[in-house]
């Protein structure tokens, strides 16, 4: 067994995230809709051993209501549900701070976590969608750097929260009738530009401390925010160098705030298509892009651009797209768009075709050995300290991932055969956070 090993996130998303998945018979579209069907993801992922599945999350429908199946259920409430099937392996959810209230979601996450024995993580995201802006008021999204600003401060107050309550605040002396110490449930009296929140929480300490922060922006604000905040990082990254360089960027941004390498965790995504020949693995991805709908396939990559390209001619290349910073959108996926559609020269039924799997994540088609060929090379040359795995269907897909990738990379050392913690930090080779109160000290006696 070799020293270092490399982490595996699963992505669950539907009946998997190539956007023609629900048409494809190896799934069932129906399976959206039971609790039963995410359950039995949870303990796949758990049977291989991963550290944690995570399920992102939206606050509008979309473009996608027509052609695409929808992510239905609020994702901690799902993985509530998973909790209670699992034993193991962490659970990560998608909340925004645009939208929420810091006591509220502080609130619910530890309740995951207590609920779950410690297996919470939170991917903290800014919410860049207009529909989305449009249900909460706003007749378009605020600013980026404002939604930054505004993330920063949400989790400043979120972290105070689950401190608030000592770990050995709860007493439980039926004798002495005794609920708590109050001495260890503290007021946190914030007072900022945007929250005013007095706490403490109504929940106790979570049993991590807090739960595992997720990242997944790759803007300069988000991989800033990352730095400072995260302790693992979901991205995009096409290419090895790529991969290299924003590893080697967000690396160098943890000392400005006291950190170290290992304290976050780079995951880029992969979309695999995986069979017993390179052939048959290329033949099944190219099923999903023959069902893929270009009418819904244009609405999403205009949602991704923030450009309308529902009128654009097929095979045409892309209109002239503004520069980043002239969008208030997904800033870093916009980017990554547009250099993938102009370094390939690419016609926009070409690019679409390349998005279908993964909105813009790397797919790779090929053997189980090849897949864990690729996983290998990322880790050891510096470009990932493990992988984001996108099922494009599911639960094959996974299945196919956990049951004949996973043995081969156990095999070679680089991912673990069995789980030596039991809290999500703990996969994440992280200690639970200490609070930043001091603790009470008792007084002496007289």
């Amino acid at each position: 067994m070799s020293g270092k090993q490399f982490h595996l996130n699963a992505f669950l998303l539907g009946v998997g995230h190539h956007e023609a998945a629900w048409r494809h018979p190896r799934t069932e579209a129906h399976r959206v809709l039971d609790v039963r069907h995410f359950q039995e993801l949870g303990r796949i992922a758990e049977r291989g051993k991963l550290d944690s599945v995570f399920f992102a999350d939206g606050l509008a429908v979309g473009p996608r209501i027509k052609r695409n199946t929808l992510a239905v259920f609020e994702p901690i409430t799902l993985l509530a549900a998973i909790a209670a099937a699992t034993s193991r392996v962490g659970l990560i959810a998608t909340a925004s701070t645009t939208y929420h209230e810091p006591f509220n979601l502080a609130r619910v996450f530890a309740s995951l976590d207590h609920l779950s024995g410690g297996r919470a993580g939170w991917n903290i995201v800014t919410s860049a969608g207009e529909d989305e802006a449009l249900n909460f008021g706003y007749d378009r999204v605020p600013e980026h750097a404002r939604r930054y600003e505004r993330a920063q401060e949400f989790v400043e107050v979120a972290t105070k929260l689950w401190d608030s309550w000592a770990a050995d605040a709860i007493v439980l002396d039926a004798e002495a009738g005794v609920f708590a110490d109050p001495d260890k449930v503290h007021t946190i009296d914030f007072d900022g530009p945007r929250f005013q929140v007095r706490g403490p929480l109504n929940t106790p300490r979570p049993p991590q401390g807090r739960p595992l922060l997720v990242q997944a922006g790759s803007s300069e604000s988000g991989k800033e925010f990352a730095a400072q905040h995260a302790e693992a990082v979901f991205t995009a990254q096409r290419t090895l160098a790529e991969g290299q360089a924003f590893y080697r960027d967000l690396k160098s941004r943890l000392p400005k705030y006291g950190r170290t390498a290992d304290e976050l965790k780079v995951l880029p995504g992969l979309v695999p298509f995986i069979a017993d020949t390179t052939e048959a693995a290329l033949a099944l991805e190219q099923e999903f892009t023959d069902l893929i709908s270009p009418d819904y396939a244009l609405r999403q990559l205009s949602t991704l651009l923030g450009v309308d390209l529902t009128e654009h001619a097929l095979d045409a290349p892309l209109p002239p797209l503004p520069s980043e910073h002239e969008i208030e959108t997904h800033k870093s996926r916009f980017t990554l768009i547009k250099e993938l559609a102009t370094n390939e020269n690419l016609t926009v039924r070409q690019l679409i075709g390349k998005l279908g799997g993964g909105r813009g994540h790397r797919t790779f088609a090929g053997t189980p050995t090849q897949v864990a060929d690729e996983l290998q090379s990322w880790f050891e040359n510096g470009a990932a300290d493990g992988f984001n795995i996108m099922p494009p269907y599911l639960p094959g897909g996974l299945e196919d991932f956990v049951d004949q990738v996973v043995p081969i990379l156990q095999e070679r050392g680089l991912f673990r055969t069995d789980y030596t913690a039991d809290t999500l930090r703990g996969h994440y080779g992280l200690d639970p956070v200490e609070s930043q109160f001091a603790p009470v000290r008792a007084e002496a006696s007289a």
